[in-house]
């Protein structure tokens, strides 16, 4: 096969996949204990978990995915990323402290322990489900069809037996040391996958900014103002893919599961040695997030008029790689090859991580819960292993005999689209059941299932009803989004829920399994939290009314709302040092969660 790589570009790609599995079978494969291999005997520090929530969460469908909706929506992307600190935050003050204090392993025996079995296993179904198709599938179609571009050069069609081969590589590469090393060795491995991937999209980032068609950041926004206007955060409320009622209503709920119910993610942060190195983890990798606004969906729309002015016509997803043989590769230097490394660190960091969550939900929820509840440690171990395996290869099989190498959808908003379906339940299930004693396991249950019905009903029930009955359609569009649909599901999930539950005996164990229940918040803090929350509500909607009617600049309207937000958090912790006195100021890790929340805000306001 012909390939667009130099020697040391070939040499530093290899070289990277070496380093992978050498750190992986080096740090893990030591493991003696169940918590060893599957929380990594709770001794990840905070960069561990840093650099494992960002490896995992961005994977090559962000990289590639996210520069080419970039480059065919425009920067109202960034919200999947901007409004993703609100679910950082979350669980980090939120859902963790409740879960650490519990010792679990899985997210699923939470809702086992707060309301029955049957939840748990309707939500260990569905991470399984998540997990492979919605996620590892895309994930190896992306990653193989991204990597044979780079090697061929040919960013307009890719071979379908070198399409097979990318997907057998990686299966190899990270099914090994993610089978042998456990947890620990898919930390590890993310935090250096981490570190190559930043490189790759800044690499990437510069040579298109760098452009003379482009000419800089600042020149990229002049440019923008007068064109399409791709650089605003917020599209009309009857925009097919990202109307802006929408990624302020339904996909903060969607960020809600993701970072505060979701087992491949949660999990990196329950193996934290304490919850100080866990916030401070998590907190970090909220901090590299903010990048990706910048350095690929802000790239995808430099890619647009940089493609534009060069009379090149790219789809989306081939934005990427476009940018990659056209531009980065004529450079030399190795760039090319840096940047493989960098993709294939994003697609087999997320990989890794996915193998290994919905195999412990397996191990534990399934096999140690319902076949062998005496299976001894090292049984526990194993069957870890195997699931792993069966996982990967399934996986690719699918990918290899359902997915089209060269098919030119918007692969990551077809993934939220999928994920957005079956998850408005669990939110809520898992909400409720921290804020309110009184929640059921009979009202858990038709929760999720009114959620799933909902989701996949809604959207034709407005289409073939309410679109036209209501005269909704100048308002939400021909067909109703996912984002809308999300929103109204999870309406429906929560009043199931209520009502289901309202007239339930309350359960004298279950119930106490509450945020103020299981001692990880006090009463009065809760109640300050609702009040500065409502307060911040007000705050900020009052800032965007001027900001929209032009009374203000949306640079006032930013530095104000985020000089709110950040005094929140600092009060906080002030108040909290004269209680306790334990850390100093700059210790505290809600000084650095509120400068976190305060430059999201601004983000959301700058961009208006």
């Amino acid at each position: 096969m012909t390939t667009a790589l130099s020697n040391l570009d070939i040499i530093i790609f290899f070289g990277s996949l070496v380093i992978v599995m050498i750190l992986g079978l080096r740090f893990g494969g030591h493991d003696k204990t169940a918590q060893d291999y599957f929380l990594a005997g709770n001794k990840t520090r905070w960069w561990g978990v840093a650099g494992s929530i960002f490896g995992s969460n961005i994977s090559a469908n962000h990289i590639v995915g996210m520069l080419g909706v970039g480059y065919s929506i425009g920067f109202a992307q960034s919200h999947f990323e901007v409004g993703a600190i609100a679910g950082l935050l979350l669980l980090c003050y939120g859902f963790l402290p409740v879960y650490k204090s519990l010792k679990i392993y899985t997210l699923s025996e939470y809702l086992a322990r707060r309301y029955d079995e049957k939840t748990r296993m309707i939500y260990a179904l569905i991470m399984i489900f998540v997990i492979v198709f919605v996620m590892m599938v895309p994930g190896f179609y992306i990653g193989s069809r991204s990597l044979n571009i780079l090697f061929s050069g040919d960013y307009k069609h890719v071979e379908y037996g070198n399409y097979v081969i990318g997907i057998v590589i990686m299966v190899v590469i990270t099914g090994s040391y993610t089978i042998f090393g456990g947890l620990k060795a898919v930390i590890v491995t993310d935090v250096f996958q981490s570190f190559l991937l930043l490189v790759a999209t800044g690499i990437v980032a510069y040579v298109t900014f760098s452009q003379p068609e482009i000419g800089g950041w600042f020149n990229m926004l002049e440019i923008d103002a007068n064109n399409k206007a791709l650089m605003h955060l917020y599209l009309p409320s009857d925009h097919p893919d990202l109307p802006w009622t929408g990624v302020l209503s339904g996909l903060f709920i969607l960020h809600f599961y993701y970072w505060g119910a979701n087992q491949f993610i949660v999990q990196r942060a329950l193996s934290a040695s304490s919850m100080r190195e866990a916030r401070f983890g998590i907190i970090l990798a909220g901090f590299v997030k903010l990048l990706i606004p910048f350095i690929s969906i802000g790239t995808g729309i430099a890619a647009f008029y940089l493609f534009q002015r060069k009379g090149l016509e790219v789809d989306q997803d081939a934005a990427f790689t476009t940018l990659i043989t056209e531009f980065v590769q004529p450079l030399g230097y190795g760039l090319l090859g840096l940047v493989a490394a960098g993709l294939i660190g994003a697609i087999l960091s997320s990989l890794d991580s996915m193998m290994n969550s919905a195999a412990t939900i397996i191990t534990f929820d399934i096999y140690k819960k319902h076949l062998r509840p005496e299976a001894d440690e090292r049984t526990l171990i194993l069957i870890g292993k195997i699931w792993i395996a069966i996982l990967i290869v399934g996986a690719a099989i699918i990918t290899i005999l359902i997915m089209d190498p060269n098919s030119e959808d918007s692969f990551f908003l077809h993934i939220a689209r999928h994920q957005a379906n079956l998850v408005s339940g669990i939110v809520v299930i898992f909400g409720l059941g921290m804020f309110w004693k009184r929640a059921s396991a009979r009202g858990a249950f038709w929760a999720v299932l009114s959620g799933i019905i909902c989701s996949y009903g809604l959207p034709v029930f407005y289409r073939v009803f309410l679109r036209d009955y209501f005269n909704l359609e100048a308002e939400l569009g021909l067909e109703l989004n996912f984002l809308h649909t999300v929103l109204i599901a999870c309406l429906v999930a929560a009043v199931a829920q209520i009502v289901l539950s309202v007239n339930q005996p309350i359960h004298p164990e279950a119930s106490k399994l509450t945020w103020i229940g299981v001692g990880a918040h006090d009463p009065k803090c809760l109640i300050q939290f609702g009040i500065q929350m409502l307060s911040s509500m007000m705050v900020l909607i009052a800032l965007a009314y001027a900001m929209v009617f032009g009374w203000i600049s949306n640079a006032f309207a930013g530095t104000i709302a985020s000089v709110w937000i950040a005094s929140l958090f600092i009060g906080n912790a002030l108040v909290s040092q004269q209680d306790q006195d334990k850390v100093k100021l700059w210790q505290d890790d809600r000084v650095y969660g509120g400068a976190l929340a305060a430059l999201a805000v601004f983000i959301l306001f700058y961009y208006f």
